[in-house]
C-alpha cells in the first residue's frame, strides 16, 4: 500500500505534482488557504484541472482549508511561496506523524527554516525547475518540465529517500537523488537571480535572456549569488542550460554568453513564458519571494565582505515596483545594467 500523502500548498507547484501522483493511484490530499480552490479540487463535478501542453489531467480529490484539517501523515510535500516558509511549517506540524518529515517543494534555502519547526532529521529537500501558474479555482497551467532533483539534507541516501524519488518519478521520469542538494539549491538561487530581474520588465524569459546588451546584468547578478555560494562552501551545480562555471568572477565574457544563449534554447519553447516573479507582480499584484530568496543573499555577502550591487539594485526596483512607486518596465533593466 502506498503512503498517504499531504500537499500543502496547491499552488503552481504543489497542484501539479500531486495530480500526478493522484492521477497514479496515491492516495493525496491537499490543503491550501483559498477556499474556492479547495471546493474546486474536492468537487466531483469539477475537480483540479492541470491545463498546458505537457500532461493535462483532471482529478478530484480530498482537499481542504488549514482550519478544516484533522488527521496525522507521514510525508507532507511543503509547496508554498518561500516568504510563507515558517508560518506554514507550523501550521502543518501538528499534522506531521511522530516518525513523518517534510519534503520541500520550493524556491529558497527553506529547509533550514522547516528544520527550524520539525526539526532537521524530519526535513527533506528538494530542487524544481518545471513551469508551472496557478490560473484560478481549480486550475493550474503545466508549461515545462525541467529538472527535479531530491536530496536529504545531510546528504545520506535513505530508505524514505528512495520511495520520495519513486513518487518524484510519476510525476518527472528523469527525477534524481543527490548527496549534496544544497549544490542544487544554490544553482536555483544563482538562476533564480535573472528570473527576478526578467520579472520586473515585459517580455518573456527567453526573449530577456536573448537581449546582449543585457549580458553584463546576467553575469553580475549570478556571479554575486555564486561568490556567496562559495563563501559559504557549495559549489553550485548547472541545470536546464544554466552552467555556473560560465559565472565565476574569472570566467569569461564568452563562456556566459554560451550558458545564456543555452538558457534561452531551454526557454523558447516553453508555454510557460514569464516568471512567476514576473506573474506575482503583474497579474497577481503581490508581494514576491525577494526578501526571502535575495535578500538573505545580501546579507550573508555583507557577512563574508562580498558586495552585492547589482542584487541590490534588483531588491530595489522589486520593493518599488512592490509598493506602486515605479512601473514594470524594460527600462529597468537598462538601468540595472548601469547600477
Amino acid at each position: 500500500m502506498s503512503e498517504p500523502i499531504l500537499i500543502w500548498g496547491a499552488g503552481a507547484i504543489g497542484a501539479t505534482f500531486g495530480a500526478a501522483l493522484k492521477r497514479a493511484g496515491r492516495d493525496v490530499t491537499f490543503v491550501d488557504l483559498v477556499e474556492d480552490h479547495v471546493a474546486a479540487i474536492r468537487d466531483p463535478a469539477r475537480g483540479l484541472r492541470i491545463t498546458g501542453p505537457v500532461d493535462p489531467m483532471t482529478v478530484v480529490a480530498p482537499a481542504f482549508t488549514p482550519a478544516e484539517l484533522s488527521g496525522r501523515w507521514r510525508r507532507i510535500y511543503l509547496a508554498v511561496k518561500a516568504h510563507h516558509t515558517e508560518e506554514a511549517a507550523r501550521a502543518l506540524a501538528p499534522h506531521l506523524a511522530e516518525d513523518g518529515h517534510v519534503v520541500s517543494l520550493q524556491n529558497g534555502l527553506c529547509e533550514s527554516l522547516i528544520a527550524g519547526v520539525v526539526g532537521p532529521e524530519r526535513t527533506v529537500g528538494a530542487f524544481i525547475n518545471f513551469g508551472a501558474d496557478w490560473i484560478g479555482p481549480g486550475e493550474v497551467h503545466y508549461g515545462n518540465r525541467a529538472a527535479f532533483v531530491v536530496g536529504e539534507v545531510d546528504g545520506r541516501i535513505t530508505p524514505r529517500l528512495e520511495e520520495i524519488l519513486a513518487e518524484a518519478r510519476l510525476f518527472e521520469p528523469d527525477a534524481i537523488l543527490s548527496e549534496d542538494i544544497g549544490s542544487y539549491l544554490w544553482g536555483k538561487l544563482a538562476y533564480g537571480s535573472l528570473l527576478f530581474a526578467q520579472g520586473v520588465g515585459e517580455l518573456g524569459i527567453a526573449d530577456c535572456l536573448a537581449r546582449p546588451e543585457l549580458l553584463p546584468l546576467w553575469r553580475g547578478l549570478a556571479t554575486e549569488v555564486l561568490a556567496v555560494a562559495k563563501a559559504e562552501g557549495v559549489t553550485a551545480r548547472g541545470f536546464n542550460g544554466f552552467d555556473p562555471a560560465a559565472f565565476q568572477a574569472d570566467s569569461t565574457e564568452e563562456a556566459a554568453r554560451r550558458s545564456v544563449a543555452a538558457m534561452v534554447a531551454f526557454n523558447r519553447p516553453n508555454a510557460k513564458t514569464h516568471s512567476g516573479i514576473w506573474r506575482d507582480l503583474a497579474i497577481r499584484k503581490r508581494r514576491t519571494e525577494v526578501d526571502a530568496q535575495l535578500v538573505p543573499i545580501v546579507a550573508l555577502g555583507t557577512k563574508h565582505g562580498i558586495a552585492c550591487p547589482k542584487l541590490t539594485a534588483l531588491i530595489g526596483t522589486i520593493h518599488a515596483i512592490e509598493d506602486g512607486k515605479r512601473p514594470m518596465s524594460d527600462a529597468n533593466l537598462d538601468e540595472m545594467v548601469r547600477a
